[in-house]
């Protein structure tokens, strides 16, 4: 089973990219806070959700046509939401995973027929539910910082101005990410929570549109290569160009990825999160060697594929040649060589794209 692994840093220059509501502690003001995690003996460490993230790049999946993006609708009932749960007919069901359960409490039937919203809904014959192919980590600062507030005035009134605080931070955020390949396009009927991504109506409608069937344990049906990588290739175009996050009319925040750092692995293990890190001393990013060098040593045989390093120009350019020394030197001393390719972030994706698109490479999705 391959999976795309990942490694992600966020250059977050003077940012409030994830907040987390009223300051809790007295203040004088109105205080927004960011999210942060507080570490003993280190300090504070702001951090975006994964949740922030992916609604990050859903959204801009959704609001880019040139990505063709089919994206779910999503339909409210009471205290609960949920998209159409159908991944056969949309790409963000398909890669992003759902849950649906439809209320069983009495009227609950009649008021989603009266709902005008669900006319062209996919009738639900039981509950189902699909684990997201496409994972996220929770991105945190790369070292501790010092949050800072701004103070400001809504002004533009004839009495006294109205005070209010905000909390903002620098720092390079850093996460993972993980694309489950086997998963994207395939749709089990399972019975297990997560693996009933179909129930009847799905799986009449897996065979009218000509799905193959996948008999024995997996129990499952799968769309054809091309549709598959179609999906997979808009998702990974979208996270080159991605936008979003909080305080952007103060802030403005570029969310793309000044770093992305890309293998094909057999199995959902991530290696990649300790290839770089921080400088003890000043907290600015910092290639790591020895685990550049070990990383490669013990997961060689897990690698499918190239290591796709993409690294934006202008950002901690002296660590980005150190990168490259450190793997050039790897192949000098491993008879097993790893081939890299580097560029932007957004040209290495599209090679990845490439490659995965390649004949030769057909077993990554199987």
């Amino acid at each position: 089973m391959a999976f795309l692994t990942g490694l992600i840093l966020l250059d977050a220059p003077a940012s409030a990219l994830n907040n987390a509501g009223p300051l809790l502690e007295p203040a004088s003001t109105n205080v927004k806070a960011v999210k942060h995690i507080r570490v003993r003996g280190q300090g504070i460490f702001p951090y975006v959700s994964a949740q922030a993230f992916r609604f990050w790049l859903r959204s801009t999946l959704e609001e880019s046509p040139e990505l063709e993006w089919k994206a779910a609708p999503v339909f409210r009932e009471a205290k609960t939401a949920y998209t159409d749960a159908n991944p056969i007919k949309y790409w963000d069901d398909d890669l992003f995973g759902y849950m649906r359960a439809p209320s069983k409490k009495p009227g609950a039937e009649e008021e989603r027929r009266e709902d005008q919203s669900r006319e062209h809904q996919t009738p639900t014959s039981t509950g189902i539910s699909r684990i997201s192919p496409f994972r996220v980590s929770t991105f945190v600062a790369l070292a501790p910082v010092s949050i800072t507030r701004d103070y400001g005035t809504m002004s533009r009134n004839d009495g006294h101005p109205v005070p209010y605080e905000h909390e903002f931070y620098r720092t390079v955020l850093k996460g993972l990410i993980s694309l489950n390949l086997q998963a994207a396009g395939t749709f089990s009927y399972a019975s297990r929570t997560g693996y009933r991504n179909l129930d009847d109506v799905r799986i009449e409608l897996a065979q009218t549109v000509g799905l193959a069937h996948i008999n024995g344990r997996e129990k499952a049906y799968r769309m054809n290569r091309r549709e598959r990588l179609q999906r997979i290739a808009a998702l990974l175009r979208g996270l080159a160009i991605m936008y979003g996050g909080a305080r952007q009319t103060l802030h403005y925040t570029d969310v793309t990825p000044a770093i992305l750092i890309a293998t094909i692995m057999r199995g959902g293990n991530n290696p990649l999160q300790y290839l770089i890190g921080s400088d003890s001393n000043t907290g600015d990013i910092r290639v790591m060697p020895e685990a550049i060098h070990q990383t490669f040593r013990v997961w060689r045989q897990q690698i499918l594929s190239k290591l796709y390093v993409g690294w934006v120009h202008g950002f901690a350019d002296d660590q980005r040649e150190q990168f490259k020394s450190e793997l050039q030197a790897f192949n000098a001393q491993y008879p097993q060589k790893l081939d890299f390719t580097a560029g932007h972030p957004r040209e290495v994706l599209e090679e990845l794209i490439t490659d995965l698109s390649s004949d030769i490479h057909a077993d990554w999705l199987a």
